[in-house]
């Protein structure tokens, strides 16, 4: 690490001992559902995210960089313990599976380095009676939900507060207290307490996920701006409230969540501490259709095929911004490779401890410090969901294999893009290059560890 810093310090002029002495506080935003082209920075036209803009022009913004997986569970397990769904615990949402206590976390990279380690929002990894649980995974402090489906809901009757429920018990008719805003206070009342301490700060909120719910006062400013007499997205269904305005809702969640995270830069600059905090921003996955969302109409997903549930990469690209005042030169764009299995990895790089052995992700912190020499690359990102059939997906430099059906007794063949001539997964070259294919596959299999809860192949089972 010392070696990096001395050749950015060449081009910024960073003090050394200073950054060695006390590596940065660390932010990491991650909203839920969010497509890539739901924000201004990448191109998005409709909903409004001047804070998230701001943070992507005063910092560096990610063109390729990747989720964990098509779905909440297992992105946040990648993200959390460095593995890629063909390692990772959790390969699917539900079926109980959780953390377990030799699986090392991001929470506890940090609390190795002495950071004050809080999370607030939607856990999804584990319960509150096994070892899952974000308060035995090295977090200090967590504030939000543990179970998936209740997180479907803004006005939930209770919340986990460091291993308690906090009862709300008329919120679900009175609608009193939105946990988005519960989240949002909590986290900003971490920074206050934690200021004078090293802090790592994890944020998986929970906009937009369905439920389609905000505030009146955040969608009026699109209400009969965005709305059409043509059917959007799928029906709510028993799951989801039914929205009369889905379109406003939904563009109204973002912009919520976007002032939120404008509140959280200027506490950072009132406390001048700006400068000794990194901020990251991300999305868990692709945008979805469900309970009225509609991504076509915001055109969430930009130029590439695909939505949540898909290994198109519509389902796994996402928005990565980093901001860190006077380290990271403001307006710079990479097209790194690299996915939510590298944020663990890059974070133990940065308060120099030990990542673990066995871990997927590699270090992008030389590119943050804007030094391409030294940066590894990936041979391959991969990934498999055990839903649907089973899929998986691998992408080696331009070249990306998907395989839908793996499980199946008639697995669907594999088809193979260039992703270079083709973002939008158009067209089929399997038979044109039928040697590219087969060597990919057999990188797929290779990635591949069986599961017991998650299996992919129907030998499995």
């Amino acid at each position: 690490m010392r070696s990096l810093i001395v050749v950015f310090l060449a081009i910024f002029s960073v003090n050394l001992s200073q950054i060695e002495a006390a590596p940065p506080n660390v932010i990491y935003i991650m909203a839920d559902d969010a497509g890539i082209g739901d924000f201004g920075c990448y191109g998005g036209e409709i909903i409004r995210t001047p804070n998230i803009d701001r943070m992507c022009a005063k910092g560096l913004k990610f063109t390729q960089h990747y989720s964990g997986s098509t779905v909440c569970a297992p992105s946040r397990s990648v993200l959390l313990t460095g593995q890629h769904t063909g390692h990772t615990r959790i390969r699917g949402n539900g079926k109980g599976a959780h953390l377990l206590d030799e699986d090392v976390t991001i929470g506890e990279i940090m609390k190795q380095a002495g950071y004050v380690t809080g999370a607030m929002g939607k856990w999804g990894v584990g319960s509150e009676s096994d070892a899952g649980a974000p308060w035995k995974q090295g977090f200090d402090h967590y504030f939000g939900y543990l179970n998936q489906s209740r997180a479907h809901h803004y006005y939930q009757d209770y919340l986990w507060k460091d291993g308690k429920k906090v009862l709300y018990p008329d919120n679900p008719t009175k609608r009193t207290h939105y946990s988005h805003d519960l989240f949002a206070s909590d986290a900003l009342e971490f920074i206050k307490q934690h200021q004078k301490e090293r802090f790592f700060l994890y944020l998986p909120f929970t906009i937009p996920h369905v439920d389609l719910d905000v505030p009146e006062d955040s969608k009026a400013e699109y209400l009969g701006k965005l709305e059409s007499e043509k059917p959007y997205g799928t029906p709510g269904g028993q799951h989801y409230r039914h929205e009369k305005y889905p379109h406003a809702t939904f563009a109204g969640m973002i912009t919520h969540m976007d002032r939120d995270i404008g509140r959280i830069m200027n506490l950072l600059k009132e406390l001048n501490i700006d400068e000794k905090t990194l901020v990251m921003f991300t999305s868990d996955n692709g945008a979805t259709s469900a309970g009225g969302a509609d991504p076509d109409f915001f055109n969430s997903n930009g130029p590439y095929r695909g939505i949540k549930r898909d290994l198109y990469e519509g389902g796994i690209i996402t928005p990565m911004i980093a901001r860190w005042l006077g380290v990271i030169e403001p307006g710079r764009v990479t097209d790194h490779l690299s996915g939510f299995q590298d944020v663990l990895p890059t974070l133990a790089d940065l308060v120099n401890v030990d990542a673990p052995d066995n871990i997927d992700g590699i270090s992008f912190l030389p590119t943050l410090l804007d030094n391409p020499t030294q940066q590894n690359k990936h041979e391959y990102l991969y990934w498999e969901f055990s839903e649907q059939g089973g899929k998986r997906a691998l992408r080696q430099g331009d070249w990306k294999v998907v395989q839908l059906k793996v499980s199946s007794k008639k697995p669907k063949a594999p088809e193979l893009y260039n992703l270079k001539n083709d973002l939008g997964e158009t067209t089929n070259l399997a038979k044109q290059h039928p040697e590219k294919l087969k060597e990919l596959v057999k990188l797929m299999d290779e990635a591949h560890t069986p599961s017991e809860k998650f299996p992919l192949f129907t030998s499995e089972r």
